[in-house]
């Protein structure tokens, strides 16, 4: 049997766990897939967390990818990242850097088993910002030239494609280059607050193709998990994992324990069990329902007749139900022109089934986040509604 059917077939323990360890956030990026920005008042506890921990290391969870939110503003961050590594258990992080000062950079330099993430969605301030928010890319250039003067080896440099900054992929590059990192470029989608700028913001057809072709010369140099394997219906397959990994081999925990098939679909469709409510992370990864359907055979639905289904393989199920396009349809993004077929038709966008995002943008919300959700009540000097929209970790008492 290939290696990708043991894949499809599920696999004894994720190779991809993500974990949100909050949805309070410094940053209220436009695109955000979680809609973070306010803590849930609800996260899992300091012991709880060292049990999750204890759990992964029983199945042998070869690491963990720590998100937000941004994790790093919880009290606890550092001790859960060092639990975890002297549990077994390797902790890649993402962070916008708010938090790697010097000193902890150097810590995080002398720490086997640990890695790290900062996002950058723009390669100049004035891309990025527009997105994240003002000074969100002298943190992240900050946090990066941190790391390299620590001695820090292979830090990545986390990109989410979109329009604005396809043009800047070779520039991308070199700031990797500059600072000793790796460069990992992920997919736009539309989940969360992403929702609602996706028309905005998502790649043009044609910038697909440069993607593509830029991926193709630079791939050995780039990271970029699951993310493009849409694109192969161009032609050639992409390096890395050219199939939908939801419930297989890939799965999120939010910060109440909850478990959803992939970290781009938290949605109440997606969602398998609670790991406090439901006997634990591993009998929810080997008897949900939800998972046991993922793994079982698909059928390449409305795509099974497209001479390039074997290529991309209907693309992504995120990407699809968020667009309101049926799961066995077409990707919106197939790059043989069905996706942009089907968006015209009738179809009807899923609500959001929560949402952690401040009740008021402040004053460094970036550009698209303003204009997209800010209420025509709200001037824009609008106080915020309430301290949690002022302050993510408002009425937060450590454990």
């Amino acid at each position: 049997m290939r290696l990708v059917d043991h894949f499809e077939l599920g696999l004894d323990a994720p190779i991809c766990l993500t974990w949100e360890l909050t949805y309070a956030c410094n940053l209220e990026c436009a695109h955000c897939l979680s809609s973070s920005g306010r803590r849930d008042p609800r996260e899992l506890s300091t012991e709880q967390c060292e049990a999750v921990i204890d759990e992964l290391q029983r199945m042998q969870v070869f690491y963990v990818n720590i998100g937000g939110g941004e994790p790093t503003v919880r009290p606890d961050f550092w001790h859960l990242v060092e639990y975890a590594v002297a549990h077994d258990v390797g902790v890649k992080f993402s962070t916008n850097g708010i938090r790697l000062t010097p000193e902890r950079a150097r810590w995080l330099a002398s720490t086997d088993y640990v890695d790290v993430q900062i996002s950058l969605d723009g390669a100049t301030a004035e891309v990025n910002d527009r997105v994240r928010g003002a000074g969100s890319y002298d943190t992240a250039i900050a946090a990066l030239r941190n790391l390299r003067d620590a001695g820090f080896k292979d830090a990545k440099i986390s990109v989410v494609c979109t329009r604005e900054n396809i043009g800047q992929l070779d520039q991308f590059k070199d700031l990797a280059d500059a600072y000793g990192a790796t460069l990992r470029l992920t997919r736009l989608r539309p989940s969360g607050r992403g929702a609602d700028v996706w028309d905005e913001l998502h790649p043009l057809p044609e910038q697909q193709k440069v993607l593509y072709d830029w991926l193709l010369a630079n791939g050995s140099d780039v990271l970029t998990g699951d993310s493009f394997f849409h694109l192969a219906a161009f032609g050639e397959a992409l390096p890395g994992l050219n199939l939908c990994g939801a419930g297989r081999v890939v799965c999120l925990i939010d910060p109440i324990g909850d478990i959803y098939a992939c970290p781009f679909a938290i949605h109440e469709n997606f969602l398998a069990g609670n790991l406090l409510a439901d006997g634990g992370f591993a009998r929810v990864w080997h008897e949900s329902e939800l998972f046991k359907d993922l793994r079982s055979p698909q059928t390449g639905g409305a795509c099974s007749g497209c001479a390039h289904y074997d290529a991309c393989r209907g693309g992504c199920m995120a990407a699809k139900f968020f667009t309101g396009l049926p799961l066995d349809g077409p990707d919106p993004e197939c790059v043989q022109g069905y996706g942009s077929t089907a968006l015209v038709g009738q179809r009807t966008i899923p609500a959001p089934s929560q949402d952690h995002s401040r009740s008021a943008p402040t004053r460094n919300a970036p550009v698209l986040l303003t204009l997209s959700r800010r209420r025509p009540d709200q001037g824009p000097d609008a106080p915020p509604v309430s301290a949690c929209a002022e302050s993510p970790l408002a009425g937060f008492v450590p454990a």
